[in-house]
Formats: C-alpha cells, structure tokens, sequence
C-alpha cells in the first residue's frame, strides 16, 4: 500500500485496473487489493474516508468477470 493514499491515487489505480480488465484474473485481483488498501487507509485514519471509498467503488463500473473460489 502507498504511504499516503488520496483519492487522486486511488482514481488512477481504478484507470490501471480499467487498463488490464480483458485479464479477468489479474484486474480481479488488483480491484481486491484495492479495496483492501482504501479500507486499511480509512482504519488508519485517512483524510476523506468517504471520498476514498467513493473513488475505489467505481471499479464495479468496470465489466470484467469476477467470481471467488
């Protein structure tokens, strides 16, 4: 995870894994990650929690296949 995760970074892992989503897996798992690190951010007390989460939930506008074992 980034030392210091702003909505501004999160929007551009969100345009990364919107790069990569023909690989189903690989876009699957970078938008897990993803929220995973917003959700740590927001534990550790980031600045614009809601803006963070806002910014990270845009890649369930994205179509890629998405399923867990």
């Amino acid at each position: 995870m980034e030392n210091t995760i702003t909505p501004a970074s999160v929007k551009a892992r969100v345009k990364a894994i919107d790069r990569i989503k023909a690989d189903d897996e690989a876009a699957h798992s970078d938008e897990d990650i993803l929220h995973q690190d917003v959700l740590q951010a927001i534990a550790d007390g980031a600045a614009h929690p809601a803006d963070l989460a806002r910014a990270a939930l845009e890649t369930k506008k994205l179509d890629f296949q998405r399923w867990c074992a």
